[in-house]
């Protein structure tokens, strides 16, 4: 008997759609032919290349040739960050990000330091907002870049990243943001939001794992990440991966056409799920009440362990996260919920359930029946439970 699968885990990586999937199969085994080269096979190639181009620049409001393809969002944002660091060495070494950032961009502005640079990371707010006003006081004569991202991976909070862009425009800094959980669930534009570098990844929409795009605004000073060919306009070498290119094509263009529709159901199950889970006592939802991404959902539950719901959840057939993916393998509470105010001890039992497109009623009913259980089974396990929450 097959087990039940109900997966929650959609910030982490999503199912590719069977229409991208068929997009991208000629590119395997008939229009195999390498980019770079000059035959007709090649040019096959090379069109499809520069047509999932053109699909990506229109989803984001940008123009063809300030898309560059990578292998995802976490060399997006590495190259952002340590790209414009080493174009604009010379004229200072200063650079603002935040707090709750994504480890590629944290880890990234860590390795800088070590070669002297200098970074401010931001507070944020209780909900996970950057303060504008923070952002302009840490702006200083040698600052170079700042990197705040749009949507936050683990709490779903939305930045107020259109304010930002506008100030370091007015200051002539360089504005990266980190968009990867943004672009393909609300409207990205890279123009109203005032940003020269733009971080994506095809997995986040329905496209395939191992592709993704960095959006360089034309006359954006920037080092090249890789070196050792033509390709990328010399700014990113290594032969392209045509299937994969044509998948994240496909994937935004169809997760941009289905977003109106899409996000309207996604945001009536998040809003059930959401009160459905706040019945539960000493819960808290984390990130900001409404400037918050559609399908995201992140609970506390106080006196329990993040873990082990999580193993009790994929019991019951329940797919979930405590929080980034890329930080699955750590015992450390979450560096975002520590930074919004949330004591360590109590920041070990957060629960992180994201929507997807065929998440269905019947599952969110299903989860809102057991969830409950499982917590009430752990807390009766706790010693640190209080006799009040205690079911005997």
């Amino acid at each position: 008997m097959k087990k039940r699968l109900i997966y929650l885990d959609n910030a982490a990586t999503t199912k590719t759609h069977p229409d991208v999937v068929s997009a991208m199969l000629p590119y395997f085994s008939e229009c195999f032919g390498n980019p770079s080269s000059l035959y007709d096979l090649a040019a096959a190639s090379r069109t499809a290349v520069e047509d999932a181009r053109g699909k990506v620049a229109a989803a984001i409001g940008a123009k063809a040739d300030e898309i560059y393809f990578t292998s995802g969002g976490t060399e997006s944002d590495n190259w952002a960050i340590r790209g414009v660091a080493t174009a604009h060495a010379k004229k200072g070494r200063h650079i603002i990000t935040s707090a709750i950032e994504h480890h590629a961009v944290l880890h990234t502005c860590e390795a800088l330091e070590k070669e002297g640079y200098e970074v401010t990371y931001l507070p944020v707010d209780e909900s996970g907002r950057v303060r504008v006003a923070d952002v302009l006081a840490a702006i200083r004569d040698d600052t170079i870049l700042i990197s705040i991202m749009l949507a936050n991976n683990e709490i779903g909070t939305i930045q107020p990243i259109a304010e930002i862009g506008e100030i370091a425009r007015t200051k002539k800094i360089a504005f990266h943001t980190d968009a990867v959980q943004a672009v393909g669930h609300i409207p990205v534009d890279v123009n109203s939001l005032n940003v020269d570098l733009l971080s994506l990844s095809a997995h986040k929409f329905r496209g395939p794992k191992g592709i993704g795009a960095l959006y360089i605004r034309k006359g954006t000073r920037i080092a090249p990440f890789m070196h050792g060919g033509a390709q990328e306009k010399r700014r990113r070498a290594g032969t392209e991966n045509v299937p994969a290119i044509v998948g994240l094509g496909a994937a935004i263009e169809r997760a941009v056409a289905l977003m109106p529709e899409k996000t309207d159901r996604i945001l009536k199950l998040r809003e059930k799920l959401i009160a459905g889970l706040g019945a539960i006592p000493a819960s808290r939802l984390n990130g900001h009440p409404n400037e918050r991404l559609p399908n995201n959902v992140n609970y506390i539950f106080e006196y329990i362990e993040g873990e082990s719901i999580l193993l009790l959840l994929n019991a019951h057939g329940i797919a979930a996260s405590t929080g980034s993916a890329c930080t699955s393998a750590s015992l450390d509470p979450s560096h975002v919920l520590l930074a919004c105010g949330i004591p360590h001890e109590i920041a070990h039992g957060s629960l992180r359930l994201t929507l997807g497109e065929e998440t269905a009623e019947e599952e969110i009913d299903y989860v809102l029946e057991t969830v409950p259980k499982v917590v009430q089974r752990l807390r009766d396990m706790s010693p640190l439970t209080p006799k009040e929450l205690r079911s005997r």
